[in-house]
């Protein structure tokens, strides 16, 4: 039997989030919400500790709220090919996402040193460059 001693405030803390991120994550049904009995407080067990550490941990290497909830849905380990497809997924993601950071790094470097390059110019590249037609 799972012991539920934790009160709302102390799994928060023991997860290193605030209450309304334990509220908002029970919204979306990532978290149950324990049954509160009659005149009572829900309390709370170390496995829900463990599963918002797991939320918190996969939006850290850049896992949405949705792939999390797919995630947790193969928490046993059991299906580690589905986990792996849904990583590699993300992979690509990120991987789109440095490439295009990469050409806006390019295109704002040559902006910033056309800029440099105008000295006492009256019509500044960068300004010029993103003005529409």
């Amino acid at each position: 039997m799972t012991h539920r001693t934790l009160t709302i405030g102390t799994l928060a803390r023991k997860a290193g989030v605030n209450v309304e991120t334990i509220r908002y994550y029970q919204r979306l049904g990532l978290l149950m919400a324990p049954e509160k009995p009659l005149g009572g407080i829900r309390r709370y067990a170390d496995a829900d500790v463990a599963r918002v550490r797991f939320i918190k941990a996969a939006q850290r290497i850049g896992f949405t709220l949705d792939e999390i909830a797919q995630l947790l849905t193969l928490e046993d380990g059991t299906q580690c090919s589905q986990a792996r497809a849904i990583a590699e997924h993300k992979l690509a993601d990120v991987r789109q996402r440095l490439q295009d950071l990469q050409r806006m790094e390019t295109v704002l470097t040559q902006l910033i040193e056309r800029c440099a390059s105008r000295r006492g110019a009256v019509s500044c590249p960068l300004i010029d460059a993103l003005r529409p037609g």
